[in-house]
């Protein structure tokens, strides 16, 4: 993204640039007038096929369309002495590519060898390939980043073990990412990882011995049990599980407060420290079903559960508005709108829209369609023109971190798609997506029965609890 300009000076700079007409200071005279510095370096970067058949760089303009600088006559130093290419020049002589390949080449070599260990070395094409030099060489310039590639160049071994070991950064994250997409390391199932790591630091908060058991052997039997049983752990299952165990320590831990033992465990006690605190605490249900289970709690013991239906729903009126907006207004990038359809249309969760791959996805000349649940739905015109163009520009493909991806939403982070609080907080500041997405399975629900509803749009769990 480039840097906003600053206001325009006519006192300072009373001749105006002949290109973008505003009075800022001329910094080169071609043959089409004067141009101020910001006309200069998006000349310097504009890209294509000239009249005359040159393709590369179009610095100069001939009425009104990009020139080469034959054409235009424009004297410009853009030829790299390394590589030979019409670019943008960074420092001696050389573009931002090659430059970027030299530091990529040094922060990688093992000084012992003076080579790129094997396993580093798909890293270090993938990082010279970046289409968005200039991003890149910004990003490994950084003190952290510089020397995490330092370190990972002499390191004995490239394994997720010795991931594990580094401190945990988000560069470390980025980099295990990138060499995961790249084939480096196997693919493995992180939000299984993150949830395992943060459960051991869960338990140093449980203030009983006898407590700790009970939490060790509810987040070892209940969720990381049902985590090892699933294919990909999602994130709402990641989420579900942090904050049942979150609930479960604190209803532990107050007791322990007040001399309590989970087996003498009254509903009295119940009450009193449900009512003390936030609706959060209903969520305790769950592990106190667990614990009667386990035979660590007493029988009969309730959680005054959350009322179902009382969510608020978007109204049909302001469904209508905001898919108005969504098709024929200007807010929103081409992704949120492709989302946003799928929200307020079909009542999808975000989630689900996240990780929507492009096998989800067919499109034609005359027809987008995309499986959702267990039919394929088609797009009607005006429906399908955000998809098509989303196709055409998926985005996130100037780094190295989405060589080949199957999302449809790429995520800032290598090989993954987009996250999914991240697409809610984008549109929400059109509608609520869950909102949104009640109104939607309410007005569907009028059309077909609940299950069917459920099943055609591939809702689990149980319809009674995904329509909620």
């Amino acid at each position: 993204m480039s840097r906003p300009r600053k206001a325009e000076d006519p006192i300072r700079w009373p001749v105006p640039c002949n290109r973008c007409g505003q009075h800022h200071q001329t910094v080169a005279r071609w043959p089409d007038g004067g141009v101020c510095g910001y006309c200069y370096q998006q000349a310097k970067r504009t890209r294509g096929t000239c009249a005359c058949g040159h393709e590369g760089v179009l610095p100069g303009l001939i009425d009104n369309q990009p020139a080469c600088r034959r054409c235009s006559g424009i004297r410009l130093n853009i030829d790299c002495r390394t590589c030979g290419s019409e670019d943008e020049l960074h420092s001696g002589g050389r573009c931002w590519t090659c430059v970027l390949g030299h530091v990529v080449d040094d922060l990688l070599t093992d000084p012992a060898t003076g080579s790129i260990a094997n396993d580093l070395v798909p890293l270090a094409a993938a990082l010279k390939s970046m289409k968005r030099a200039n991003s890149g060489l910004t990003w490994i310039r950084q003190k952290h980043v510089t020397a995490f590639l330092r370190n990972l160049a002499v390191a004995p071994k490239i394994t997720h073990e010795t991931f594990d070991e580094l401190p945990d950064s988000r560069t470390r994250e980025y980099v295990r990412g990138l060499l995961t997409e790249h084939g480096v390391l196997p693919q493995r199932d992180e939000l299984r990882i993150r949830y395992n790591n943060w459960a051991a630091e869960a338990l140093d908060r449980v203030r009983d011995p006898q407590n700790l058991d009970v939490i060790r052997r509810y987040i070892r039997w209940h969720h990381q049990r049902r985590m090892n049983h699933m294919d990909e752990v999602t994130r709402g299952t990641f989420l579900r599980a942090k904050q049942e165990v979150t609930v479960a320590v604190d209803l532990l831990n107050w007791l322990t407060g007040h001399g309590i033992k989970l087996p003498e465990l009254q509903q009295s006690h119940l009450d009193i420290w449900q009512a003390e605190g936030s609706t959060t605490r209903r969520i305790a249900e769950r592990f106190l079903k667990w614990a009667i289970k386990a035979k660590a709690a007493p029988s009969g013991l309730t959680i005054v559960p959350h009322r179902r239906g009382t969510s608020p729903r978007l109204a049909k009126p302001g469904q209508n508005e905001a898919l108005k907006q969504v098709i024929h207004g200007d807010g929103l990038e081409t992704r949120d709108r492709a989302a946003a359809i799928l929200i307020l249309v079909f009542g999808q969760q975000a989630e689900n829209i996240a990780r929507l791959t492009w096998d989800d996805l067919t499109i034609t000349e005359e027809l987008v369609t995309i499986q959702l649940g267990t039919i394929r739905i088609a797009l009607p015109d005006p429906l399908d023109k955000p998809w098509r163009e989303l196709a055409a520009n998926p985005g996130h493909d100037l780094t190295a971190s989405h060589p080949n991806t199957k999302w449809v939403f790429r995520g800032a982070s290598p090989g993954r798609h987009i996250h999914p609080g991240h697409l809610t907080t984008r549109l929400s500041k059109l509608f609520s997506t869950r909102a949104a997405r009640l109104g939607t399975l309410h007005e569907l629900t009028k059309l077909a029965p609940v299950a069917v509803i459920a099943e055609t749009l591939g809702y689990s769990p149980p319809p009674s609890n995904a329509m909620q």
